[in-house]
């Protein structure tokens, strides 16, 4: 597989809007959601936000070769009591899925962003949680907290990024 994951620019933000159809209808074993009369899932509330200079908002679309095949959107955290940068939404398509492409993509995103993460996954979706333990397990050496929402429920990992098999 020919993996990439580069920043999404503002003239090619229909691909995003357009993975995030297949994102929303995935969703809809976990949440409460409807497509509209034209068989069409609302857009996502601020995702023009992620093509605002200075907004602290990052698009990143995964690829295998040209091919589309996910998205990730991070953002800066101002509160820092929660860390610095959040896992805001994180895709990967079906036909995708197990072929090492997720794991990829997220360590990719901890190296790239240094610091404090937060990553939370609605408390329906165990498939997600089960991946997110795994990966940032994996990559922290076991070294983060958990937490659930006393609000939502939802599960949320809490770890610092940095770079384990760097070269000096």
């Amino acid at each position: 597989m020919d993996f990439r994951m580069d920043l999404v620019p503002a003239r090619r933000k229909q691909v995003i809007s357009g993975l995030m159809q297949l994102y929303l209808y995935d969703f809809t074993l976990f949440q409460n959601l409807d497509v509209n009369q034209d068989g069409v899932f609302p857009d996502y509330p601020g995702l023009d936000d992620y093509w605002k200079r200075g907004s602290g908002k990052y698009p990143f679309l995964m690829t295998n070769g040209n091919i589309p095949a996910g998205f990730a959107l991070v953002d800066r955290l101002v509160d820092p009591e929660e860390g610095d940068f959040y896992m805001t939404e994180f895709f990967v398509m079906q036909k995708y899925r197990r072929s090492g492409m997720g794991s990829w993509a997220a360590r990719e995103l901890f190296d790239r962003f240094q610091g404090r993460w937060k990553v939370t996954q609605v408390k329906t979706n165990a498939p997600a949680q089960a991946f997110w333990r795994k990966v940032i397990g994996t990559y922290t050496d076991q070294q983060f907290e958990e937490k659930i929402s006393p609000i939502h429920g939802h599960i949320s990992q809490y770890f610092t990024s940095q770079k384990m098999n760097s070269i000096n």
